[in-house]
This record gives C-alpha cells, sequence and structure tokens, in this order.
C-alpha cells in the first residue's frame, strides 16, 4: 500500500494482504498499518488499484470498514474481483469506478492517467499523477513478455513520453529485480504442456494460481485439443 499526499488530500494506491511466513505461527494475514492513517482517512481521496493479486488488493474490504465512501478505480477484472471480496465481506455501497489504459482524470489535486502494464494477470495499470508538486510514475507489477497471449503489451512508448516530458519519481515494481536474465514468455509454456497432455495416460494435476487466467486458459485449450474433462478444485479456482 502506498500513499501519496498533496496539500492536505491522500491518494491510496494499492492495499494488499501479505502472507506470513514459518516465522509467523498463528497469524493468517498481515495487514497494511491502516492505523498509521486511521485519524485522516476523511483526507483520502481515493484508491486506486493496479491490478488484481491479492499483494494489491487483499484488504481493501479492511480499509473500507474504516471508511465505506473511498473512491476505488480499477480496471474492469481487478474491480470484480473486489466486488466478490466485498460480498465476502458484507460491505455494500461501495463507489467502485472503472478505468482502462488511456483514460485521464482529475480527483483533488492529483491528476491520473492510467497505462497498459503486462503481469501475469490481466488487466493490470501503472498509474501516472501529475500534480503541481511533479509527476510520479508507479507501475505496480509488472513484466516485459514481448508476446503476450492477449496481446497487451506493457505501454514502454507511453513510459519515454513520460521521460521526455519530465518525470519527478518513478516507482517501479522491483520482484526479482536482483535476478539477471529475462522473463519467460507465457506463451514458451504451450509446447512443454502439449507434450504433457499428448503423452499422459490417466489424469493430469495441474497446480496454479486461480488469478493466473492465461496460465488456465492454456491448461483449458489443451484440455478441449485431447480431448479432456477439466474439474476445478480449490475454492479461489470456483
Amino acid at each position: 500500500m502506498s500513499s501519496y499526499e498533496l496539500n492536505g488530500e491522500l491518494m491510496f494506491i494499492d492495499c494488499g494482504v501479505l502472507f506470513p511466513s514459518d516465522d509467523h505461527p498463528g497469524v493468517d494475514l498481515i495487514l497494511p498499518g491502516l492505523n498509521l492513517v486511521e485519524d485522516r482517512l476523511d483526507e483520502v481521496k481515493a484508491l486506486v488499484l493496479t491490478h488484481g493479486h491479492e499483494d494489491h488488493i487483499g484488504a481493501v474490504p479492511y480499509l473500507l470498514r474504516r471508511r465505506s465512501d473511498i473512491p476505488v478505480l480499477g480496471s474492469r477484472l481487478t474491480l470484480a474481483l473486489v466486488r466478490e471480496k466485498l460480498r465476502e465481506h458484507r460491505i455494500r455501497n461501495v463507489d467502485l469506478r472503472e478505468v482502462a489504459e488511456g483514460d485521464r482524470l482529475t480527483i483533488g489535486g492529483f491528476d491520473l492517467e492510467f497505462m497498459a502494464v503486462n503481469h501475469s494477470i490481466p488487466d493490470a495499470l501503472a498509474v501516472v499523477l501529475r500534480t503541481k508538486a511533479g509527476t510520479v510514475l508507479h507501475t505496480g507489477d509488472f513484466k516485459m513478455d514481448q508476446l503476450p497471449l492477449d496481446g497487451r503489451l506493457t505501454d514502454l512508448r507511453g513510459f519515454a513520453r513520460l521521460g521526455e516530458e519530465g518525470l519527478d519519481l518513478f516507482m517501479p515494481d522491483s520482484t526479482n529485480a536482483e535476478t539477471p536474465g529475462f522473463t519467460t514468455h507465457e506463451r514458451d509454456i504451450e509446447p512443454a504442456m502439449e507434450r504433457v497432455f499428448a503423452n499422459a495416460k490417466q489424469k493430469l494435476i495441474v497446480a496454479c494460481f486461480a488469478s493466473h487466467v492465461h496460465r488456465v486458459q492454456q491448461v483449458m485449450d489443451a484440455a478441449v485439443r485431447h480431448g479432456r474433462k477439466v474439474a476445478y478444485v480449490g475454492r479461489s479456482m470456483l
């Protein structure tokens, strides 16, 4: 969870949870320190969600319990996942606002622009915050897959344009940034999956994150090609 402040106005970006490691016995979820902003929630102009992974949307219900009328901005898929979370938490009458790459809007002192980024979950967005104090690019999570299954590339031209215009702060995702090399294309998995489906004589069990929609789609496509029935197992998958 990130917070940007301008003249007493707050703009939140993402509101996720972490899952505890082995040295946190008895802990189910790790929430952001909402108590640090408890007395300033009236100053929050909006919550912007970059994508639908748990570490970016998992704590949204806990924030909206404290103030339910905070506008929540996100892509179509991201908001669909948020709606399901709010239903489980029995939180109603929430201000959800769908945005897409290319959209621009002004909320308080923040001029927002949304850009497409590629990630392991569809509909991910980067957000540009333009203010009188400067311009920030907050990417959210992204990867450099130049052959995505949905054809939706990270908007590097847009990033370059911002650099030419003058960017004051760049807030990129840094997951695995210390690891040399390049990200494997999602399409590269298809030949290996095809071999497994072609050679398997009995049932196949495929482990996958429920939010990895492109991977799930590849499994479904392979199952159709080989006349396999598909059964989902797991609460998140259903």
